[in-house]
């Protein structure tokens, strides 16, 4: 929270440097343990388990919720777990801790299953709670969620006190509902209205749509505007496709896949949000859908959205653009949409129909599945009925909306699982 419990971290993991541990085993019964247990899978905790193992501390990552990254949805943290195991963290989901218990060589962590971890080191960072006690005191009105409440130009209940940042409340703009949203960006521009508001110029605040990123070692997971779950939460009525295409040209060096999820509206195609992970270019796929919420732009408009191409930062038809003709596609008709719940729940009058290649369907699909690759479609379409509806899918969604055209046009009743078996593999825990 502060630099002192900065330097109390640091102080503690100079123990754990060679020289020092030897001499803190002198000192005590054993060894100090070279090891750490992070409380909390957000923002800070992600960035603290990341500092720590590039200090060599071995790191246990503790979440109460079953993913870390608590924002966005559950399947887009699945590429984040991966990470964080491929470096050696050990992930503790869907799990609290109870205890603490001080040993002479450092701490006993107990976990609500019973499971006692020790370290060297704990650190909270079980999320952010609006110090409002002296807002309290001062007789200021709180908001639903327990922030300062504030109008648009900042100005709490006394109209000559004015509060800005982490500890007010303020509201979600495509929707309107109050939220708690403690970022730097929205709380250094609330500071910019205050001053403006204090000095007789009519600037509001239109509300904080939550975009964000943060950096696990060596992904970068972004979110703005409204998630899946907070659309359920909230009753809106929204619509979802993915894609995975590449950051940039595939052919030029260094290209690296990047997993996009977009929610829009299944009547008019305005966009409500997104959130993106991946190695590279996920900060500016973000800034630009962040920029098409303020503007109230359809996915329409990112099928046209005209931006920088050269082979080494991105593509001729964008991660963005390609969502927007996804999506664009479904709500023109062309395709109908289904998604991974519709694959694990078939109905009776449905069929899988994978269009992968024999090699790709051997290495993984979804259970169930037949295999009639795309290039045979058309001459083995004798062997599909039209009594079924067919829920098809490929690696990440292109082949089998060309295979929905085929199939369509040859009067079969079919949907494109979108974001294919790719994103089949992100919502399986």
């Amino acid at each position: 929270r502060n630099l002192a419990d900065m330097d109390a971290i640091q102080q503690i993991l100079s123990t754990f440097d060679s020289e020092d541990a030897a001499t803190a085993s002198e000192m005590s019964a054993a060894p100090v343990h070279k090891s750490a247990v992070v409380i909390g899978g957000g923002y800070i905790g992600l960035e603290m388990t990341e500092a720590l193992v590039e200090r060599g501390v071995e790191v246990t990552l503790v979440e109460l919720a079953h993913q870390v990254m608590g924002p966005v949805d559950a399947e887009m943290a699945t590429p984040l777990h991966n990470e964080l195991k491929r470096h050696g963290v050990t992930l503790k989901l869907g799990m609290s801790a109870n205890a603490f218990e001080e040993t002479l060589n450092g701490l006993n962590v107990t976990l609500s299953t019973g499971e006692v971890i020790a370290c060297g080191l704990a650190i909270l960072a079980i999320g952010v709670k609006p110090d409002v006690r002296l807002a309290r005191e001062a007789g200021l009105e709180l908001g639903a969620f327990g922030g300062i409440a504030v109008s648009d130009q900042m100005q709490t209940s006394d109209p000559d006190i004015y509060a800005v940042g982490d500890a007010i409340e303020t509201h979600e703009p495509i929707t309107g509902t109050p939220a708690l949203l403690p970022l730097a960006g929205p709380a250094n521009r609330q500071g910019r209205i205050a001053a403006d508001a204090i000095f007789g110029r009519d600037t509001k605040w239109r509300g904080t749509q939550g975009t964000a990123i943060c950096k696990i070692f060596g992904l970068a997971i972004g979110i703005t505007g409204l998630s899946e779950k907070a659309a359920v939460r909230l009753k809106r009525p929204y619509e979802k496709v993915y894609v995975h295409p590449a950051s940039h040209a595939s052919y030029y060096p260094g290209a690296s896949p990047i997993s996009f999820k977009l929610l829009f509206d299944p009547q008019n195609g305005k966009v409500l949000g997104a959130q993106a992970v991946g190695m590279d270019g996920i900060d500016k796929r973000m800034d630009v859908i962040a920029m098409a919420l303020q503007s109230g732009m359809t996915v329409f408009d990112l099928e046209e959205a005209e931006l920088s191409y050269a082979p080494p930062y991105g593509a001729a038809k964008d991660v963005i653009n390609y969502a927007g003709f996804v999506a664009g596609n479904a709500l023109r008709g062309d395709v109908k949409l289904c998604q991974v719940a519709d694959m694990l729940n078939p109905q009776p009058n449905q069929a899988l129909l994978d269009v992968s290649t024999p090699v790709e369907f051997g290495a993984g699909t979804v259970p169930g599945a037949i295999n009639i690759p795309l290039d045979t479609l058309r001459a083995r379409l004798g062997e599909l009925s039209h009594d079924k509806e067919f829920l098809v899918f490929c690696q990440v969604g292109l082949r089998g909306y060309l295979a929905c055209r085929i199939l369509s046009q040859h009067g079969f009743a079919c949907r494109n699982q979108t974001g294919g078996y790719k994103t089949y593999l992100m919502c399986q825990r």
